[in-house]
């Protein structure tokens, strides 16, 4: 017995895909105006004082709106299970998707076997938006962090 015969995948690859760049469009969208509002708001506050004490903080609220927009997408991706009765409630629907989307998986929750690769996909959609994620903090502290440097080479020669 193949269970690759026995299961019927277009319909999880036409909602997958679709899923997928919309939340991968969404994420790049917010990612890029969070981007703006701190590069405006350190402008604002690297000739102050305590501009680590500032960058951590910064740092803190990009993990933070990060993380809600995780959250949202993962939302999204339970919407979709709800709307196609895959999963039976909106909470099972939440707690499966989160599980989905951050790879770490629940074995007490599972999508009706016609839509597995669903799943699947989401996974994949979760490694690709983590990716960007990682990413974005990354040149956030590229960007930032040398401002501070500057900073201190400033104040020194005072």
């Amino acid at each position: 017995m193949n269970p690759l015969n026995e299961v019927q995948w277009g319909a999880d690859w036409a909602w997958g895909i679709p899923l997928i760049a919309f939340t991968s469009v969404l994420h790049v969208l917010c990612l890029a105006l969070f981007t703006a509002r701190v590069e405006y708001a350190i402008d604002h506050v690297k000739s102050r004082r305590h501009f680590s004490f500032t960058f951590a903080l910064v740092m803190a609220l990009a993990v933070t709106l990060v993380t809600a927009l995780h959250i949202v997408e993962g939302g999204i991706w339970a919407l979709a299970y709800r709307f196609l009765g895959a999963i039976p409630d909106n909470r099972s629907a939440m707690l499966y998707s989160l599980g989905a989307l951050t790879t770490y998986g629940d074995t007490s929750i599972h999508l009706e076997h016609r839509w597995k690769m669903l799943g699947a996909l989401e996974a994949l959609n979760g490694m690709l938006l983590f990716g960007l994620t990682t990413a974005f903090l990354f040149a956030m502290i590229q960007r930032v962090w040398p401002a501070a440097t500057r900073l201190g080479s400033d104040r020194r020669r005072d």
